[in-house]
């Protein structure tokens, strides 16, 4: 059987903030998981519970059958007998301490050499981390967490102390890493891109709760309800109704217009999810293409991020559209401009009220 992480925990903060998470996790199925959600969802108390650095009020948390913490059975292993590498957001590295010794602190010389060729760190072996790199003193973070022979690694934003180019160049880096050291990752983020980019599996955290978990792509394109479509960034997040289905295809009306999705076996009610970039402009009705919804709208905004432009249509109601700025450019969009959105079917999804 493949190890698997079995977490049911409560926790109440000071504050009133109560963390109450059921979740397993199938270690043996991904390299990486991500644990997501927005800036105060419980995402660092949960990796703290699991690193064993808090105990939970009630619940309990085992991995590969082992029980690591069970409060009615009075179980709760000391962090080093857990063993979980943690990689903090600002790395914790001594500062005193060289490279080297920062690697060699948890870990027998052999195995720390081995970790320095690997990781590219030689050469910096007789530096302090003060004078090095933001990007080099997370490789130095990590090697050191895997120096201990950790059975589970544990990372709390661990690109959130580099500035946005080196968190660009770092996520892919970090991937490799953690996917070539063979050993089972749980990596916190809030940014949609870092969570694609780095894992495998995914569980979204919403005020304490986990509220969906599964392959990553599975959680993006299918929210199981508005609030995690909303938290995976699903930028149209409308109310329709189910008004007909026929031939594989539901019917739902949306404000005044009727949309076409798949049917996967949705009534009455229902929160109606598009991507943006799912949804494709034209300034006319493009008679050739195969897409089953097509709407028309007002331009109200267009916005320019780098080399996307995000632009806001009134439709009846809100629907937003990322397209290339170049084509926000060829089209000379500008606000008042009417518009042809196009949608296909298989791009509408539908959740729960």
């Amino acid at each position: 059987m493949a190890p698997e992480l079995i977490c049911r925990c409560r926790k109440r903060r000071a504050s009133g903030f109560e963390l109450d998470a059921d979740l397993a996790i199938p270690l043996g199925e991904a390299a990486v998981t991500v644990l997501f959600g927005p800036s105060g969802s419980g995402k660092t108390t949960l990796l703290r519970l699991l690193a064993g650095l808090e105990e939970p009020d009630a619940g309990s948390i085992s991995v590969g059958g082992r029980c690591w913490y069970d409060r009615s059975r009075g179980i709760s292993l000391a962090p080093q007998q857990r063993r979980t590498g943690f990689l903090f957001q600002d790395y914790a590295l001594f500062p005193h301490l060289t490279v080297a010794a920062n690697v060699r602190y948890f870990a027998r010389s052999e195995r720390a050499e081995r970790l320095m060729e690997a990781f590219g760190l030689a050469p910096l072996a007789g530096r302090l981390p003060g004078a090095i790199s933001g990007g080099q003193q997370q490789r130095v973070a990590l090697a050191r967490a895997l120096a201990a022979d950790p059975a589970l690694l544990l990372l709390d934003e661990p690109l959130s102390a580099l500035d946005a180019a080196a968190r660009l160049r770092m996520r892919h880096e970090l991937r490799r890493m953690l996917v070539e050291s063979g050993v089972p990752a749980i990596v916190v983020t809030h940014d949609r891109m870092e969570a694609v980019a780095l894992g495998d599996w995914m569980a979204v955290m919403v005020e304490g709760r986990i509220r969906q978990a599964g392959p990553i792509q599975n959680v993006f394109r299918h929210p199981a309800d508005a609030q995690v479509a909303e938290s995976v960034g699903v930028e149209n997040v409308l109310p329709g109704e189910i008004i007909g289905r026929d031939s594989g295809l539901l019917t739902v009306k949306v404000g005044s217009w009727y949309l076409q999705c798949v049917d996967a076996g949705d009534s009455g009610a229902v929160f109606v999810c598009i991507r943006a970039e799912e949804v494709t402009l034209s300034r006319e009705l493009p008679h050739t293409s195969s897409a089953r919804n097509r709407l028309s709208g007002r331009v109200r905004s267009v916005t320019l991020e780098g080399p996307l432009a995000r632009v806001e249509l009134d439709c009846g109601f809100p629907l937003m559209s990322v397209v290339t700025a170049q084509s926000a450019g060829e089209m000379q969009l500008q606000p008042g401009d009417e518009l042809c959105a196009v949608i296909k079917a298989t791009s509408v999804h539908l959740t729960a009220v």
